[in-house]
């Protein structure tokens, strides 16, 4: 297999970021428009002028954003070929786009088919037709596709189970499609950021706790959502991941899969420890008094 070009060859090259609009595929696109590559951001919610804005205002020239619905096989398809026709190539996909809610899993009613079909559609399926819809002009350069999965796609916590299934698919679907990939020369490199400064606790303060006034699950949603927004003031910006992305798509022998966190060592302890010591450590701090 041919390794990639290193950094001082990714001039011109075409990277499409679906879910560009977002925090991590932003500040990526422009990372990558700084160092000379020409960048797609594909959306599916922002409004088409905003988008249309943030394209132009990455750096260099030549960069465009593209509507396209990420459940659509034929929307994705269609944005695949239109980048075909105007770029000619694409040689990166980074696939940044995703959902999250924090509910209880043991509330069914709460949860619902259509919240868990919702949150494996765009973080899982969403992300599978987005690869499958650009594979061929991947395979053709030898490309690198890099996904961005979360520290969640590791262990899961309380409250966020059909994200962090979400994100285990995620993990699965690129080992497999990885290994399906060696003949062709196409790299697939996860990463799984920990906690960032994102769009993701904007949804977590907006909770509606209302619907648990009375049981169990009242003061411990809310000691979690607490904690959670704490953490979210001390998040830096999404820099270490995009430098991880960087990586990914520079280096010679990319990591296979790369952890990012804010705060090194400290943030891996509970991806260290045994399962039970760390379901006691949750109960601890989240059930104690209750």
């Amino acid at each position: 297999m041919t390794d990639f070009a290193p950094i001082d060859n990714l001039e011109g090259r075409v990277a499409v970021v679906a879910g560009g609009t977002g925090a991590i595929g932003l500040a990526t696109a422009r990372r990558l428009a700084a160092i000379g590559a020409r960048c797609v951001l594909l959306y599916a919610r922002k409004p088409a002028a905003e988008a249309q804005a943030l394209a132009a205002a990455l750096p260099g020239a030549g960069h465009a954003a593209l509507a396209a619905d990420m459940l659509s096989s034929a929307a994705l398809k269609a944005a695949a070929t239109e980048v075909q026709d105007r770029f000619g190539a694409v040689h990166i996909l980074v696939n940044s786009a995703g959902r999250t809610r924090a509910v209880p899993a043991a509330d069914l009613d709460a949860l619902g088919d259509a919240l868990i079909d919702e949150m494996l559609a765009v973080n899982l399926r969403g992300v599978i037709a987005t690869m499958r819809a650009f594979l061929p002009l991947l395979k053709a350069s030898r490309g690198r596709i890099v996904n961005i999965s979360s520290v969640a796609g590791r262990g899961a916590l309380p409250f966020l189970g059909p994200y962090a299934a979400s994100k285990f698919g995620l993990e699965a679907i690129s080992d497999s499609l990885r290994r399906e990939l060696l003949p062709f020369g196409v790299r697939v490199i996860v990463i799984e950021p920990g906690s960032f400064k994102t769009a993701i606790w904007g949804k977590v303060e907006a909770m509606d706790l209302r619907r648990y006034a009375g049981t169990p699950y009242e003061r411990v949603l809310d000691r979690f959502r607490r904690a959670a927004l704490r953490g979210a003031e001390r998040a830096p910006p999404p820099d270490k991941v995009v430098r991880a992305v960087w990586r990914a798509l520079t280096a010679r022998r990319p990591p296979l899969r790369v952890l990012v966190t804010p705060h090194g060592w400290l943030d891996r302890i509970p991806l260290w420890i045994p399962d039970r010591w760390l379901d006691w450590l949750i109960h601890r701090f989240l059930w104690r008094r209750v």
